[in-house]
């Protein structure tokens, strides 16, 4: 392309800091190095995670940031040693990258490949230094992806090659929210046909958790939230009953635990409030009910339960990005999507000129949106 080995100028939304308006401003990516992919973003997603950066919770993070995380785009040119992408090719940035030789990777039971930035928050690419600029000064990274932008730079290992067909306005949500809600389902709690789920949150995760508990044959899938005007969208996403805990007296874990027989077989947290994970906990079954904590939660919160709950059998565990090794399993689960074997769209209520990325936040806090997606 005639971009290739030169920097080009384009729009991003740039976090100049913590609890400030997103602002759209010129910047300058550089050319991808060694081992690097350039990608023109076409669709981004606007997850809760990013609000989390942009409220200050997540205290470690380093300003100024291009945020984003969830996106599908096209390769525009690519660095000396990439032999498994081209220009022109569909791709989805991958917030868990897989380098394929870490302990991690080379463990089947482990996602979190080690050259990954959650948490560390570093906002470089894997040779610590950054590709973005704006006026005159660095731009951080965000995980390894940054879609808040027309064009970012991406390491090799951070990005899987998809179905050329594929819907890039739709399939952007596989880069996050559905591939974590629906892998939590089937990847990590391994939902059996016939089994009872209680989900907590019904955001774009909690409700891709739903449709996996729906495809695995879960019989019982009760949504829980606050918000009750979430409520048509998990019974259309598959739940078969709803609950506010505001409608109850009693803590909801009680509540959920007569509902099922002392407890729920699967548990899901997907808000990131340690209240809420420990009510997940104790809605299911003492004797072997599993829980999944897949919400992220501030930087400071700790979780604090009775040991004896999970003595009797219980188990908890949590895991990011559904538990799937990325590069392999998202154009696989890209493929799955063209196949059929589930639906996601109606995660998608509403679309967004990327210059209206701040109104899309809003809506988000509110809770008047499941996901916005923005487009070039």
């Amino acid at each position: 392309m005639a971009t290739a080995g030169k920097v080009i100028k384009c729009k991003a939304a740039v976090c100049w800091g913590p609890k400030q308006p997103l602002s759209i401003e010129e910047i300058e990516v550089a050319p991808p190095k060694a081992h690097e992919v350039r990608i023109k973003i076409v669709a981004t997603g606007v997850c809760r995670s990013d609000e989390h950066v942009l409220s200050g919770s997540i205290s470690d993070m380093k300003f100024p940031v291009i945020l984003g995380h969830e996106a599908a785009g096209i390769v525009e040119s690519v660095g000396e040693g990439v032999t498994d992408l081209q220009p022109g090719d569909k791709v989805i940035p991958l917030f868990v990258p897989q380098c394929g030789k870490c302990r991690c990777c080379v463990n089947p039971d482990s996602n979190v490949c080690y050259k990954n930035d959650i948490g560390k928050y570093n906002g470089v690419l894997l040779d610590n230094t950054s590709r973005f600029t704006c006026k005159g000064k660095p731009i951080h990274h965000f995980v390894g992806t940054s879609t808040f932008t027309e064009y970012t730079v991406v390491d090799d290992i951070a990005v899987a090659k998809i179905h050329q067909d594929a819907p890039l306005e739709k399939v952007c949500l596989i880069g996050c929210a559905f591939s974590t809600g629906y892998g939590s389902a089937v990847n990590v709690a391994k939902v059996k046909p016939g089994s009872t789920c209680a989900v907590f949150g019904l955001g774009g995760v909690g409700l891709s958790v739903v449709i996996g508990c729906k495809v695995a044959g879960a019989s019982r899938i009760i949504a829980v939230d606050l918000n009750s005007e979430k409520f048509a969208k998990a019974l259309e996403s598959g739940a078969t009953e709803c609950i506010n805990p505001k409608d109850y007296d009693c803590p909801i874990h009680e509540v959920l635990t007569k509902m099922t027989d002392d407890g729920v077989d699967y548990a899901f947290e997907v808000i990131g409030n340690t209240g809420v994970m420990t009510s997940a906990l104790l809605s299911s079954h003492f004797g072997y009910g599993k829980t999944v904590i897949v919400g992220i939660a501030p930087s400071n919160a700790t979780l604090a339960f009775d040991p004896l709950c999970l003595l009797t059998g219980r188990v908890l565990t949590g895991a990011v990005f559904g538990g799937w090794k990325s590069k392999d399993s998202v154009p696989k689960l890209v493929d799955d999507y063209m196949n059929k074997k589930f639906e996601f769209e109606g995660l998608i209520t509403h679309k967004f000129p990327f210059e209206k990325i701040n109104e899309a936040f809003e809506l988000l806090c509110k809770g008047e949106s499941i996901r916005t997606v923005l487009s070039f």
